[in-house]
């Protein structure tokens, strides 16, 4: 067997494969000899058919089985031994051209090769967002924990500030849906006016337009689709049920030992301490996922380099579950492209700064995370036995394994950027976070 390759740019080759009969004749003899030992043909018994009625009936389809293993095999082989940086898989040439009654035959691949590139991920500023947890998130998570664990005062009446529990109708949105919600929920004024003084058994027609703060509200309590619940501009009826005024806890030892065990915190001031340090844990996730997309996005806006265009989207149009025609597959490149220039531009940078998990660092992980799982549930000493054990039956799972991986991956790209990338901290409420990140 032969092989050449014959580079037509830098982007784009032609394998070429010569297979002679002394590289499959072997195997095709060998299967053959199988098939006249078990194939029921009429008239024979089996083991006794005529090697020339087997070759008849068999010989061309085993011929192609054959010459298409020992091929596939030759060119696994090659691109690894010259290691060569294929995109997608090799794409037959001359296909249709075969002359399946020779005994020599040559077959052409195109290749379409990775470009060659360099990263600079100290290129342009981004903007690393440090979210801090302010006074007013602060006076507004201490009073929520008072109202949550507060006493509720059956009423008669409505007023500012009171909990309704009522049944929202609707014929036109076939709506009837039982809920619980604030007068502090309703933006509109009209609406609110309409609640303030009314009585439990009323029933109060109300607009929704504007109805709520937040149009997700109409999703929550008056159980339309997300779609519907942006928007929506209809009349419903109320039927209340319940008014009751939520009196709040009081600030004191029994409820800090409630919230967080027994002499853990003594203080408001310690109370908000602890809410400032869990909530702004939780920005830190949210900012350093803001962080990665920027980081990738720059990389893949500023690193320049071009593809084999055209072969992919041939590779994208043979290779799918159903052929695509030229202009699916036109398309589907284009949706896919920014994707694909990401994937080598990661490639790169997890090559050339050592950035794969191993398998030591996946088992430690794993037992991390079990101990952390486990401290939940009160047992915070177990035993090495007992974590060896699950991490053994988590990495035998397949699906765990990949999850897991994709987190550590994650994590050592982001760790690489933030030590190499150039960045500006910027320190900033999450309300401005999220309208400034997200607008």
């Amino acid at each position: 067997m032969n092989i050449t390759k014959k580079d037509i740019d830098k982007l784009n080759a032609v394998l070429t494969v010569e297979v002679s009969k002394e590289d499959y004749s072997d195997n095709v003899e060998k299967v053959l000899k199988n098939y006249r030992k078990t194939a029921n043909i009429p008239g024979f018994r089996k083991g006794h058919i005529p090697m020339g009625m087997v070759k008849k009936q068999y010989g061309k389809a085993v011929l192609v089985e054959e010459v298409n293993k020992v091929l596939q095999d030759a060119l696994q082989k090659y691109l690894t031994e010259e290691k060569l940086d294929v995109l997608g898989n090799p794409l037959p040439k001359n296909e249709s051209e075969i002359d399946w009654d020779a005994e020599d035959y040559k077959f052409e691949f195109e290749l379409g090769l990775a470009p060659q590139f360099d990263v600079d991920v100290k290129g342009k500023e981004i903007v690393h967002y440090k979210i801090v947890a302010d006074d007013k998130m602060l006076d507004n998570q201490v009073k929520t924990i008072r109202k949550q664990y507060g006493k509720l005062i059956s009423k008669n009446e409505v007023e500012k500030g009171d909990e309704i529990t009522g049944t929202f109708t609707s014929t036109e949105k076939e709506i009837e849906k039982k809920s619980t919600f604030s007068t502090e929920d309703i933006k509109g004024k009209k609406q609110l006016d309409a609640l303030i003084g009314a009585k439990v058994g009323d029933t109060v027609t109300l607009k929704t337009k504007g109805m709520f703060a937040d149009d997700h509200d109409n999703q929550k309590h008056l159980g339309v689709d997300h779609d519907d619940a942006h928007g929506l501009d209809i009349e419903v009826s109320l039927k209340i049920e319940e008014v009751n005024q939520r009196e709040m806890a009081e600030l004191n030892q029994e409820l800090f030992d409630k919230l967080f065990g027994e002499g853990k915190v003594t203080s408001e001031d310690e109370l908000k301490a602890k809410i400032k340090e869990d909530a702004e844990g939780q920005f830190a996730q949210q900012s350093d996922q803001k962080l990665l997309n920027d980081v990738v996005e720059s990389l893949i806006e500023n690193t320049k380099f071009d593809l084999p265009k055209e072969f992919l989207q041939r590779w994208i149009a043979m290779t799918g579950e159903k052929r695509l025609s030229e202009e699916e597959a036109k398309a589907e490149y284009e949706r896919s492209e920014k994707g694909l220039r990401y994937q080598l531009i990661e490639g790169k940078l997890r090559a050339e700064n050592n950035l794969q998990v191993t398998f030591d660092e996946l088992k430690d992980h794993s037992k991390n995370m079990i101990k952390a799982q486990m401290a939940q549930f009160g047992q915070t000493n177990p035993t090495d036995e007992e974590v060896e054990s699950i991490t053994a039956r988590i990495l035998s799972n397949r699906e765990e394994v990949e999850r897991l991986s994709e987190q550590l991956n994650t994590a050592k790209l982001l760790d690489f950027f933030k030590e190499n990338a150039k960045l500006k901290v910027k320190e900033i409420t999450f309300d401005k976070f999220i309208k400034e990140a997200y607008a």
